[in-house]
């Protein structure tokens, strides 16, 4: 029914890009915020950004805020990441997320507050 299914991602070299995408299905999309997360082996799941349902508001971790970017296009039903001048400590797996609104602003950084997950795509970056 509900399916996220995410791609874009791949191998680049520190300093590099790559652009996520998450194709959304199944689901409003326009009535869903939605997130992006990335989980490093042997890490926990950490949140990476937000953005709620109409592309008005973004969220994002320290550790990728001014190099990353969330954005999504609701009339493709598509949410992004443009990640620019990538780490190696950037390297995991990215999956995006769904929660239908609304989203308390104290849930937009927890994983457990999502409704749906697509099933993540890797990115590696090499120092």
């Amino acid at each position: 029914q509900v399916r996220l299914v995410e791609s874009g991602g791949g191998l680049m070299e520190a300093g590099g890009s790559l652009r996520l995408s998450c194709a959304a299905s199944g689901l409003a999309f326009s009535n869903y915020a939605m997130g992006w997360f990335r989980q490093a082996p042997g890490k926990e799941r950490e949140f990476v950004g937000y953005i709620s349902w109409n592309g008005g508001g973004t969220d994002y971790a320290d550790s990728v805020k001014g190099r990353f970017t969330i954005s999504r296009d609701n009339t493709k039903n598509t949410l992004y990441l443009q990640m620019n001048t990538l780490k190696p400590e950037d390297t995991a797996v990215y999956y995006c997320a769904a929660k239908g609104v609304p989203l308390l602003g104290s849930q937009r950084r927890s994983h457990w507050a999502y409704d749906y997950w697509g099933q993540g795509t890797q990115v590696t970056v090499s120092s």
